[in-house]
């Protein structure tokens, strides 16, 4: 392996030289190196050579009200001068945190208890995990320790949370999954739905397979059933019409607890404040995190309602002490700049913003359906994704999976937008604030690079 450090000093090769990149092929990047960011502004970011581009997917799906937005500059800069840290170990707490979890039950879609905060989904992920164990030894139901998250699902990258998560290259050479945790059928109809089935049958095989796990393993050993109300890095996979009433049917028959991982979907992503509006969920826990401060600061929270709350409350009073807790969690900066963000959401209807442009967008995105290279467009509020193939009727690639996506990555790149693909299917997420002229000039930018890559291809 070279050592870059001796004989350049750009930006590009320090970077390679000295920082270890998540997401990223490692080898690679020691050649390579990266695309530098040096400033965003609105829906847009900067390069080191002054380009501009489209954030197309508000970074990591977080950035809801855009980049470099004075009010929650103004609220850190006030926490910071004020406290800037403080923990709410061993019953000590501060304003931030008791104003943000007031709010956060005030909105939630289901009736909440209280809320529990950490530094990242994947932490409240691995957290609620633990909790839910914690919780059936307190209801002396030992082996009810079990957990079912789906294929393709998003949970976070920690060995609990990358354990839930049901994507294979978060479990190759890293020994996931972990026991105890289980896989069920991904919601995806285009894709996994049988011919001459209709969505409402493919939903009821889903919720049938789900029934068939539980019985396999027991049903008295499933504690919780994890699901984002639409899968956002397994390709953004919203769920067929009958979907949620089905699954959740099931989950009641067996006394099973829905989590909800809101993560990608909560704080206006889909059209509602959070997904589980959007989709008619009843979750016994629901994971906040991304929009929760619009990525400003790392920050999440964790709702639990009663039906968990309280067993957990016992089993801290018989032990002595709930053993479990972050140095940042509760941070005063990051629940400062989470209030803040979501009085800008509220003032400025930016979920109202999402159902009207994001209608406006998708329309434009399916008017692609035509083009020999995509085989579906999906997506509710603003968030989406086109699926590229090369054979339409088989609604697949044949060649290397992802490598038309990376094209179409590529060419979105040089076209001035930053987008990701999944696999081959490239998702598209901008900022809450983005207008409608913007979101045309978007789709524009979409519709040249398709074009770039059929000329390649």
């Amino acid at each position: 392996m070279s050592d870059m450090r001796n004989f350049d000093s750009s930006p590009e090769a320090r970077d390679a030289a000295y920082h270890f990149h998540g997401y990223t092929e490692a080898k690679r990047h020691l050649e390579v190196g990266p695309m530098i960011i040096e400033r965003g502004e609105g829906i847009h970011v900067f390069d080191n050579q002054g380009k501009r581009y489209i954030e197309g997917l508000s970074g990591l799906w977080s950035v809801g009200v855009g980049f470099n937005e004075p009010r929650l500059i103004a609220a850190a800069t006030a926490q910071l001068r004020k406290l800037p840290f403080y923990h709410n170990f061993g019953h000590k707490s501060h304003g931030p945190a008791i104003d943000l979890a007031e709010k956060l039950i005030s909105i939630a879609p289901v009736p909440m208890s209280k809320v529990y905060y950490t530094n990242s989904g994947s932490e409240a992920n691995d957290t609620v995990l633990k909790m839910v164990w914690y919780r059936s030894n307190s209801l002396g139901l030992p082996e009810k320790k079990k957990v079912i998250a789906r294929n393709r699902g998003y949970h976070g990258v920690t060995i609990a949370a990358g354990s839930l998560t049901g994507l294979p290259n978060n479990h190759r050479s890293f020994d996931m999954p972990i026991d105890r945790v289980f896989h069920t059928t991904a919601p995806h109809y285009w894709k996994e739905g049988r011919p001459g089935e209709t969505e409402e049958q493919f939903a009821t095989r889903c919720a049938e397979d789900l029934d068939a796990l539980i019985q396999r393993e027991g049903p008295d050993t499933i504690a919780a059933f994890w699901a984002e109300p639409v899968m956002g890095a397994g390709g953004v996979v919203t769920p067929p019409a009958t979907y949620w009433e089905k699954i959740q049917a099931v989950l009641a028959k067996y006394d099973i607890l829905l989590v909800a991982d809101e993560v990608i979907c909560g704080f206006g992503r889909t059209g509602n404040m959070f997904g589980s509006t959007t989709y008619g969920m009843r979750p016994d826990v629901m994971v906040l995190s991304k929009q929760i401060t619009s990525s400003y600061v790392p920050f999440s929270a964790i709702l639990v309602n009663d039906r968990v709350f309280g067993p957990i409350a016992d089993e801290s009073e018989r032990i002595g002490v709930f053993g479990h807790g972050y140095t940042g969690g509760s941070h005063p900066l990051g629940a400062a700049v989470a209030l803040e963000n979501i009085a800008i959401i509220e003032e400025r209807d930016l979920v109202g913003n999402v159902r009207e442009v994001g209608r406006r967008f998708l329309s434009s995105l399916e008017a692609l359906l035509d083009h020999p290279l995509v085989g579906e467009v999906r997506g509710v509020g603003l968030i989406a994704a086109v699926e590229l193939v090369n054979d339409k009727a088989a609604k697949s690639v044949t060649g290397p999976v992802g490598k038309l996506g990376s094209a179409m990555n590529a060419a979105l790149q040089r076209n001035g937008v930053i987008s990701r693909n999944l696999g081959d299917a490239v998702a598209f997420c901008p900022p809450m604030i983005i207008t409608a002229a913007q979101a045309d000039d978007l789709f524009d930018r979409v519709k040249t690079s398709l074009a770039d890559v059929e000329a390649e291809a």
